[in-house]
């Protein structure tokens, strides 16, 4: 029965130092209890549940309804969770730290002793959910924030999220090394937002199989015979899909100096397609319209997002932050776990069926 109605737009500003020093505290205490009774792979598990997320982050005091809640939240884990403690580590984060991530993996699988092959492994499933989320689902979110969750067996998750600047919401994408067949592929474990888009490319869908492979067809076909195609497609149909150049000649020559790399390379598969470096969003689409105007094949338009959830956020909704129950929330975890390190089990057990600790954390 639908009750009623709320909007969640984006907020600005950020979390007091009070409020996020406090975050930090009791996510480390958090984690800690989740790893001792269900493993790390549970908390992976976990963070790709936007539903858990979304908890989570209520739970640490960012409340309900600001893109910030991703951002926030993150950055407290990244802060709580040490390489030399915890075996899993937040990398990445907002705006130009995401482009550090890469360079994180390598440093600290160098430091948990990771093959080279897995180091590169690790970066290569990073870059390739950042390139899947901004190029293969064209939803009109711009991807600002990317969270790479490392364990130190390999393993990882990824929470990112795009914002559309139009409307002021955010949407967020969770990964699980787990749940990843093929990355090209429907490879996430959720995709929510509280706004359904209209003509997303989605690329990632099951439907688009078929204009995949034809796009890898495509790219490998005499580039001229692709130029003539791509010229008429930009007088009929790629304006209409987005292509907002000044000049259809400009579309023409873009496309096809990069058709003539692409050709040059030759790719085995379409995910080697969308790897290629300075393949982006406009040649995704471009190479999927060719197509359906080549070949009768049709990508999907379907909008991908699955769950509605609510951002969080820091402005006192739906009640300002009771730091004294915070604090006390937070020893009490800390206090659990330190006695269970030195056998008191049955008060860690106790403690598992206190959930009002949390009603006003």
């Amino acid at each position: 029965m639908r009750t009623g109605s709320c909007d969640l737009p984006l907020h600005h500003g950020k979390a007091p130092k009070w409020l996020f020093e406090r975050m930090v505290t009791l996510s480390r205490a958090i984690f800690e209890v989740i790893e001792r009774d269900f493993g790390r792979d549970e908390f992976l598990k976990r963070l790709s549940d936007p539903f858990w997320f979304q908890s989570l982050a209520c739970v640490l005091g960012y409340d309900f309804h600001s893109s910030g809640t991703t951002t926030v939240t993150c950055g407290a884990l990244k802060e709580a969770l040490t390489v030399e403690n915890h075996g899993v580590v937040f990398l990445g984060g907002k705006g130009k730290a995401s482009k550090k991530t890469p360079e994180e993996i390598e440093k600290i699988g160098e430091m948990w002793n990771l093959s080279s092959s897995k180091i590169n492994a690790l970066v290569y499933a990073s870059k390739a959910a950042a390139k899947v989320d901004n190029s293969l689902i064209q939803d009109g979110y711009q991807l600002y924030h990317h969270s790479f969750i490392m364990a130190e067996d390999g393993k990882w998750a990824v929470i990112q999220q795009g914002m559309n600047d139009a409307s002021g919401y955010a949407r967020r994408y969770h990964w699980l090394s787990d749940e990843v067949k093929e990355f090209v592929v429907e490879p996430h474990v959720a995709i929510c937002c509280d706004r359904k888009e209209k003509m997303v490319l989605n690329m990632t869908a099951k439907e688009s199989e078929e204009s995949r492979k034809a796009a890898v067809d495509l790219v490998k076909e005499a580039p001229e015979k692709l130029r003539i195609s791509l010229k008429d497609a930009s007088q009929t149909t790629l304006t209409d899909y987005g292509f907002t150049m000044q000049r259809e000649h400009e579309i023409d020559l873009h496309m096809y100096k990069k058709l003539i790399d692409l050709n040059d390379f030759q790719p085995k598969n379409y995910e080697e397609l969308i790897m290629f470096k300075g393949v982006g969003p406009k040649t995704i689409r471009a190479l999927a319209l060719l197509s359906e105007l080549v070949y009768g094949i049709a990508p999907s338009w379907r909008d991908p997002a699955r769950f509605s959830f609510a951002h969080g956020g820091k402005d006192g909704f739906p009640y300002p932050v009771d730091r004294e129950q915070y604090d006390k929330s937070t020893e009490i975890l800390k206090s659990a776990i330190s006695e269970a390190k030195i056998g008191n089990e049955e008060k860690l057990k106790a403690f598992r069926r206190l959930k009002e600790c949390f009603v006003h954390a």
